[in-house]
């Protein structure tokens, strides 16, 4: 069962709106949803991301333990190198997906909110005779981004994840609050997804299904390494790149924004010439409204859609698409 950690004490800045779904426990945003976007496209504000699960792995094995359990080449990470990678299933099917950063004695993880209990369960069960230990830090550690170009200092001490994408700080929990205080303006869930929409960044749970694999999502870029040996599931990732054709396709969709309402999660998609009554082809994972570009969405469609096609999600909002992952 999912767990969420107790509500963010952010929930009581001004204007804060609590957010739903997924991100229960943070806030939506703080009254103005294009505000924060720009302020984050810009380069200011944070992003209170206090919900997500944090897994540490301590002790002299750590880093040549994960190389064999995770998609990606981590077994000489240097210290303060981010990277991403997934644990996939017997059939390569993703199960969880894991954002870290080794800083010379510990390998620190950020995931899924909630999920940390079953990756913990899984990562214990392979431990055998490695000289490591794994140990669940969401109670004590708040994860805290900060946009690409973000001037702001992390705190002496602190854990830093840096990607193109910006910093995650492994805040202590109990500090929190002061450092909303030092580096506003807060911004909310919502805008942070809408960015993660525009970059066709891909998020466990929802671009992903009990049957996504990494090919599917664009993940090998980033998240898998091809030429690692062998991990649960490589069988699959070598099979599929080799022969090329993974079953579906993540796409990017522009929504027509004279629909009030965006698609939820889930909505249908299908080829615009055969109406909202016809066959459907794929689903909406993430839609979002972006201060720029309006309402969009990713969206994943089986892999013979032609990638010139217009289409329509839900029930008859028309989409153009954008190839993310080509088919």
């Amino acid at each position: 069962m999912l767990r969420h950690t107790k509500a963010s004490p952010l929930l009581s800045l001004p204007g804060a709106v609590p957010a739903e779904g997924p991100d229960e426990g943070v806030a939506a945003h703080y009254g103005d949803l294009f505000r924060e976007q720009r302020a984050l496209a810009g380069g200011s504000g944070f992003v209170d991301l206090s919900h997500r699960g944090v897994v540490t792995v301590t002790g002299a094995d750590r880093l040549s333990w994960l190389h064999l359990l995770i998609t990606q080449h981590v077994s000489a990470l240097p210290a303060g190198q981010a990277t991403e990678a997934l644990v996939l299933s017997a059939n390569g099917h993703i199960e969880h997906a894991l954002y870290l950063v080794d800083d010379g004695e510990t390998t620190w993880a950020h995931v899924e909110p909630g999920t940390q209990d079953d990756l913990i369960a899984y990562l214990e069960s392979m431990k055998f005779f490695y000289r490591v230990e794994v140990a669940d830090r969401t109670d004590d550690f708040a994860v805290v981004h900060l946009p690409a170009g973000s001037i702001a200092e992390a705190p002496e001490g602190v854990v830093v994840r840096e990607t193109p994408h910006g910093r995650d700080l492994f805040l202590p929990r109990a500090e929190l609050e002061a450092f909303a205080a030092a580096h506003g303006p807060a911004a909310g869930s919502l805008a942070h997804e809408a960015l993660r929409v525009e970059a066709h960044r891909p998020r466990l749970g929802l671009e992903t299904d009990h049957r996504t694999i990494p090919h599917e999502l664009g993940w090998l870029g980033t998240a898998v390494h091809l030429q690692k040996g062998c991990y649960r599931g490589q069988e699959t990732v070598a099979r599929v790149h080799n022969l090329g054709k993974p079953p579906r396709r993540l796409v990017f969709l522009h929504l027509d924004g004279s629909d009030v309402k965006l698609p939820g999660h889930g909505a249908p998609v299908r080829l615009a010439a055969d109406g909202a009554e016809g066959r459907q082809l794929g689903f909406v994972t993430t839609s979002a409204r972006h201060h720029e570009l309006g309402p969009i969405a990713l969206a994943l469609v089986k892999r013979n859609v032609p990638v010139d096609a217009a289409l329509v999600v839900g029930e008859g909002t028309a989409a153009s698409q954008e190839v993310v992952v080509e088919p």
